[in-house]
């Protein structure tokens, strides 16, 4: 074999290798245009559904992450009924913090299972395609239900993310951005790329603004990496005890209540002046100053990470404030 053949047989090779992985990619990838959109006109596509009539203002409000993806998936099934128990049981521990001040809309979704979180890919893809897919659908749903009303977006963590996308994507509509008395986009990080992308996204400076982004991710201090917010970026987020966004300590005298709540919703404990905190300003996560990670240590996150406690933390001053902004918001409008 001459030297040219020798060329030709190796260049035959390498695209063979090439074609070869090439397939494999694309084997691997879930094709979303044949996956079949959810029809939100039909509420057992809803975990709940006008829940709570007689409110002054409505609630959409997106479940975390609960499919721990045992099975190997990485979106949950709607044809899986133990994970659906979980959805609404999560949906139940935040319910408190809003029903008092709003009528509640949760529709089921297609979400992205833990493993996508866990590495670190739950940001771009299909993955996250399906879930926001069901999710925008879902919203657009509940827009055409009344034109008119205000209405209160939330989610925490993979809803959190899901609930940013919705603003990102449709809020630059003048007159729903009228309608929104606040945004709760609780665990979940906005950053400087956000918000120079999507300049109609604006972030609370206190406790009364409305169509405002509520937010904020707790740590212990020396924290300087998570799932949620890796490490070397910043979040922005306000100071759910103050109602300020600096770096000042808020005293642990401001925390009307921590509660622990269970998949029914119920209380199991409550623990007024649990901590303080404070913004970090070099990661600007909620820095909680009276507590051991010890004692709040997860199998999901390393000891520090209070991201399951978002909301238990500082359920009291959440639910309050819930109440404050409607308030406002009907003021202003009257």
């Amino acid at each position: 074999m001459n030297k040219v053949e020798k060329e030709m047989l190796k260049k035959i090779k390498f695209l063979s290798v090439l074609l070869a992985a090439v397939l494999i990619i694309v084997s691997c990838q879930t094709n979303t245009e044949g996956i079949a959109a959810l029809d939100y006109a039909d509420r057992e596509n809803w975990a709940y559904y006008a829940e709570g009539e007689g409110k002054a203002a409505d609630l959409f409000l997106i479940c975390p992450t609960v499919d721990m993806g045992r099975n190997g998936n990485l979106n949950m099934s709607m044809g899986d009924e133990d994970t659906k128990a979980s959805f609404v049981g999560a949906l139940n521990m935040e319910r408190g913090i809003y029903e008092e001040s709003a009528v509640m809309y949760a529709p089921y979704y297609r979400q992205m299972t833990f493993p996508v979180y866990e590495y670190r890919i739950a940001e771009s893809g299909e993955h996250l395609e399906i879930a926001y897919g069901d999710v925008e659908d879902a919203f657009l749903h509940f827009l055409s239900l009344d034109d008119e009303r205000p209405f209160i977006l939330a989610g925490f963590s993979q809803g959190a993310q899901l609930a940013l996308m919705l603003l990102e994507e449709h809020f630059d509509d003048p007159l729903l951005q009228e309608r929104l008395v606040a945004a709760y986009i609780i665990g979940w990080k906005i950053t400087d790329e956000d918000l120079e992308e999507y300049p109609h996204l604006k972030m609370a400076e206190g406790e009364r603004d409305t169509g405002v982004i509520v937010s904020f991710n707790t740590e212990a201090e020396g924290i300087d990496d998570s799932m949620i917010v890796p490490r070397g970026v910043k979040t922005y987020g306000i100071n759910p005890l103050s109602w300020k966004t600096d770096s000042q300590v808020a005293d642990r005298s401001l925390n009307l209540g921590a509660c622990f709540t269970d998949y029914s919703g119920n209380i199991s404990e409550e623990i007024p002046y649990l901590t303080g905190a404070f913004i970090d300003e070099e990661r600007g996560t909620l820095i909680a100053v009276d507590v051991d990670p010890a004692d709040y240590s997860s199998s999901l996150f390393p000891d520090g990470v209070y991201h399951l406690y978002d909301y238990q933390f500082f359920f009291r001053n959440l639910q309050e404030n819930v109440k404050i902004r409607t308030e406002e918001w009907r003021y202003n409008h009257e």
